[in-house]
């Protein structure tokens, strides 16, 4: 019984986790803001302070939250260790980061695009019409669309049902989140139809204009990194 109750534990502490990681991405919170406190979050999700202490515990070591003695639990960073393979939010130039991102990105994404091209089912295509509209709804309501956007690009991987395209796939989070944090989501119309564009021809089994479209999404993402790098440069 008590090992039953302490899984029990375990699992409520993992979902009490990714509320509150959920709640700290969609408020948004800011790198630098101060968590509510334990009572409150208790309050919040409907469990008490033990299981709070754990959840926050957890988000520490994955270096989202630090616990300040004397202060309060502050958020340091939006993204876990686990999701930033490449270390990036511990790089200082992250334009120059994103340009080095979008060149590999040209190297291997195209050719993805083309081979969800010709793998991809019906219910692959269906799941990522579900992604690209919500990208579409939430540029229009001026919400934050990067886990959509993200999601369209990791579910083309996985349309591939290639094992080891599917090891990339943090690669590919790590790049677009950064190019719409790095563009300050001004390439909100470009994504929009480049992404209709890569959907349509990966559901038509296109796989030269998915592979072309895949290009020109992403070349429009290049030039507006590389003019923010050459506009930084001028004296």
């Amino acid at each position: 019984m008590e090992e039953l109750s302490n899984v029990r534990s375990k699992l409520l502490a993992e979902q009490t986790e990714e509320q509150l990681l959920c709640y700290i991405r969609k408020k948004p919170m800011a790198v630098g803001e101060k968590l509510p406190n334990e009572f409150k979050l208790g309050e919040m999700f409907g469990v008490g302070r033990s299981t709070i202490r754990e959840a926050v515990k957890s988000l520490v070591i994955k270096g989202i939250l630090e616990i300040r003695r004397g202060s309060g639990t502050y958020v340091v960073s939006m993204v876990a260790d686990r999701e930033d393979p490449l270390g990036v939010r511990n790089v200082e130039d992250k334009i120059s980061m994103a340009l080095d991102l979008v060149e590999v990105r040209l190297l291997l994404e195209p050719g993805i695009a083309e081979m969800a091209a010709i793998r991809a089912t019906p219910e692959d295509v269906r799941r990522l019409r579900g992604f690209c509209g919500e990208v579409e709804e939430k540029i229009a309501k001026g919400e934050d669309y990067i886990p959509d956007d993200i999601a369209f690009h990791t579910g083309i991987a996985r349309c591939t049902g290639n094992k080891v395209m599917e090891q990339l796939i943090p690669i590919i989070d790590t790049a677009v989140m950064m190019f719409v944090n790095v563009t300050h989501r001004e390439l909100a119309e470009e994504t929009i139809r480049t992404h209709r564009m890569i959907l349509d021809a990966i559901a038509a089994g296109d796989f030269v204009g998915a592979r072309t479209s895949m290009t020109m999404h992403l070349a429009f993402n290049r030039e507006k990194i590389k003019s923010l790098r050459d506009g930084r440069q001028r004296p």
